[in-house]
């Protein structure tokens, strides 16, 4: 049997796109001579819908759409199609062939932990069932199903030839390697070809890393597509050959699913142009650079804002960065905006002593400064702030960050040094200057971050345990972290909630990010 996999980028909601890319990939298959076509979980609408799915006439509109791809399988001559839709309340796996809907996979495992709340959409499939198409038993699964081992056993059970999983798998920094030995496993341990078809592209704050893939009977790889990228693949089961895989190294994956990110949001959104305020520090030289490899050095403005306590060094490492990246620099100074702030408040903040309200103030007046731009020229914000400041809530709300995506949200700041290096793999890119200096927010004389942070190392393992393995205090001090720093972390984070419900969506990239895969109230005492 040849089958040809659909690792497509559908948009959420955009029916008729979404259709015209499965007869696009169709119409390929025809020419590769293909017996069957596999397209992702919910293909249809695009991986998650959400509350789309409560709309009547969306439900209509889906209904539709079936019906076109079902007249349109009439003058198929001998392919098969399997599509991912909503099906009254269902998440439905489709095979479509000569004009009919032949078989109909309900999936029986609905995920509600991280960003999964599909039991608030769909009933459970009640039983794994199997069909004969041409000279195979398909046993057909959709994502979830492959996770857990039940679904998949009962298939082969049912005396399956071949198991196929349509799946909208999200991307999180290693995933890649988890998936690859459950699918091998499976593959392995029933003896049975397995063949897997993921979205690919990003959605709001979720990024579907694609890595299609056909294992056989053996547990060996006969067919790997790439990972971040579109790509339509006819694969010929009788004729096994194995070909060489290794996941992608952690940091590259992250790089490359961050590039998508950015991407795909300013796409779907309808925006072509990004600004960035550029500090002359590593989050925003980061951020800008990821900016320019997804949109192009036109499309990435960079907007220095230099202020009172800006150092001269950062003002020309923001210059550096703007001409190696090729984009283009633009100079607002906001001492003068700032002093006048001072005047008009003195009486209330007062006019000589520090204060955080002095050091927000200047934070604010940039993310003004930045939003000017936007209104005026219809760019995109890129907030630059990283995870773990937003996690200790050293951010200024309404000032740094402001922006319509928050691109390294979820990415610690230990780990945008490590992007950094990335970044620079072929030539400096991210000046050396930028990588080396000591991070400062620059918003009173000889700020440091490590004056008010615990150094970055610790606090990242610290914020680690506690975000995404759920440690207690106790157990963090168990594992050789100061407890007094550990406590000072943790209250930081929870009084801190309110920062995050307010911040721009951010790009997921860890196994726990903040933002919609992570619920926490915020008037609590926990």
């Amino acid at each position: 049997m040849k089958i040809t996999i659909a690792q497509l980028n559908p948009t959420i909601g955009d029916i008729d796109r979404n259709l015209s890319l499965a007869k696009k990939a169709i119409k390929k298959a025809l020419l590769d001579k293909a017996d069957l076509i596999v397209f992702p979980e919910l293909f249809i609408t695009g991986y998650p819908p959400l509350d789309l799915l409560e709309r009547k006439d969306f439900l209509e509109r889906v209904l539709k759409a079936i019906e076109k791809l079902t007249v349109f399988s009439k003058e198929i001559k001998g392919l098969g199609i399997i599509i991912g839709a909503p099906i009254l309340r269902f998440n439905s796996a489709l095979l479509i062939f000569g004009g009919k809907i032949v078989f109909q996979q309900n999936k029986r495992l609905l995920p509600t932990y991280d960003v999964f709340d599909e039991l608030r959409y769909f009933d459970p499939g009640q039983d794994a069932r199997v069909v004969k198409f041409k000279d195979e038993i398909l046993g057909i699964s959709i994502c979830e199903d492959m996770w857990k081992p039940g679904p998949i056993e009962r298939l082969a059970e049912k005396g399956a030839t071949l198991i196929i999983n349509i799946s909208a798998s999200p991307f999180y920094a290693d995933k890649e390697k988890i998936r690859y030995e459950i699918i091998r496993n499976h593959a392995k341990k029933h003896r049975v070809p397995f063949v897997f078809v993921n979205q690919v592209g990003g959605n709001d704050e979720l990024i579907f890393d694609g890595g299609s893939m056909v294992i056989d009977g053996k547990g060996e790889v006969i067919a790997v597509l790439p990972a971040f990228k579109e790509k339509t693949q006819t694969v010929d089961l009788d004729r096994l050959n194995k070909v060489p895989y290794a996941p992608k190294e952690k940091i590259e994956s992250i790089y490359w699913a961050l590039i998508l990110g950015i991407r795909d949001y300013m796409r779907k959104c309808g925006f072509k142009k990004a600004i960035i305020g550029l500090s002359g520090g590593i989050d925003s030289a980061v951020t800008a650079s990821l900016a320019a490899a997804a949109l192009g050095n036109k499309n990435v403005i960079g907007l220095s804002m230099p202020g009172p306590y800006s150092s001269k060094g950062s003002v020309e490492d923001a210059k550096k960065l703007a001409g190696n990246l090729g984009i283009k620099l633009k100079t607002v100074p906001i001492s003068k905006i700032y002093h006048s702030y001072l005047g008009s408040l003195k009486s209330d903040i007062g006019a000589k002593e520090a204060s955080v309200a002095k050091e927000n103030i200047q934070a604010r007046i940039r993310g003004n400064v930045l939003m000017a731009f936007s209104n005026k020229y219809g760019y995109l914000v890129l907030s630059t702030g990283n995870k773990s400041e937003l996690a200790v809530g050293y951010c200024t709300i309404y000032g740094d960050m402001s922006g319509g995506l928050a691109v390294i949200s979820d990415v610690p700041k230990t780990m945008v040094y490590e992007l950094a290096g990335c970044i620079n793999r072929n030539s400096e890119i991210v000046p050396q200057e930028i990588i080396n200096k000591a991070p400062s927010a620059e918003l009173r004389p000889n700020q440091k971050d490590q004056d008010t942070l615990p150094p970055y190392d610790v606090l990242d393992e610290i914020i680690r345990c506690y975000i995404d393995e759920g440690c207690s205090l106790d157990d963090i001090e168990a594992r050789g972290h100061d407890r007094k720093i550990a406590k000072w972390t943790i209250n930081a984070i929870n009084k801190n909630e309110f920062k995050r419900r307010q911040a721009a969506p951010g790009l997921k990239v860890t196994s726990k990010a903040f933002g919609m895969g992570r619920k926490i109230p915020i008037a609590a005492k926990f």
